[in-house]
């Protein structure tokens, strides 16, 4: 084999290894931006429908909306990392598109949840990026499944967050207005992102599935409420 020939039996190799290690890198990348980084929205923040001022909350009722807007913040930042990890296991160029689509409105809850922790005096989860890694893996497992399972767990996992943020609603205190505003515009949110896997193809997961899921997030949701 001639000089030339070999060169050119090599750069389809050397170029997947470039593509590989890219995609790696920019996933570390994101997931650090994600788990420790602050978040810029798209899109104003919800806010209270008058724009009256707000009744004053008590200590205890900051205390309250704080855990629970931890645990919203918390299941953003595993958003972020499910819709990442599907987008890079799937081939298919228009439903890639459709998780990216889906992570930047996922962004915008993450910068609203991180504004109103603020506002309550209260922090993010310390174990982020525990929560990110363990979401990420879950995600590219459903991805190597195959498209119409992986977007099977996109409907799966909204349904159970709309699920999640109602009960919140129940739980916010009546007063903090503001944080209910959040809460609704990110439940209608997830609303369309699961419709919009469910036409895409989605197909539902068996039951054995879908309560390793409840599971989990109820753990993820019961230490992240404290840490």
């Amino acid at each position: 084999m001639n000089r030339a020939a070999s060169a050119s039996s090599f750069a389809p190799n050397t170029a997947i290894r470039h593509d590989a290690l890219d995609r790696v890198i920019l996933s570390i990348d994101n997931a650090l931006r994600t788990s420790l980084g602050s978040h810029v929205a798209t899109r104003p923040c919800p806010r209270p429908e008058g724009g009256g001022e707000a009744p004053a909350l008590t200590a205890e009722e900051k205390r309250l909306s704080a855990a629970l807007m931890r645990v919203n913040h918390v299941g953003e930042v595993c958003a972020q990392a499910l819709y990442a990890s599907q987008a890079w296991g799937t081939n298919d160029a228009v439903l890639k598109a459709q998780f990216d689509a889906a992570a930047a409105e996922e962004t915008d809850h993450l910068a609203w949840t991180e504004q109103r922790l603020k506002e309550l005096g209260g922090r993010t989860s310390l174990l982020n990026p525990l929560w990110y890694a363990g979401a990420f893996a879950i995600g590219l497992v459903a991805a190597k499944v195959g498209d119409r399972h992986s977007l099977g767990f996109v409907v799966e996992t909204e349904r159970q967050v709309e699920a999640h943020l109602n009960s919140h609603m129940d739980k916010l205190p009546a007063a903090d207005a503001a944080s209910r505003a959040i809460v609704a515009q990110m439940r209608d949110d997830e609303v369309a992102h699961a419709d919009a896997a469910e036409k895409a193809g989605g197909v539902p997961l068996p039951a054995p599935v879908r309560g390793l899921m409840k599971l989990a997030a109820r753990v993820m949701t019961t230490t992240a409420h404290r840490i």
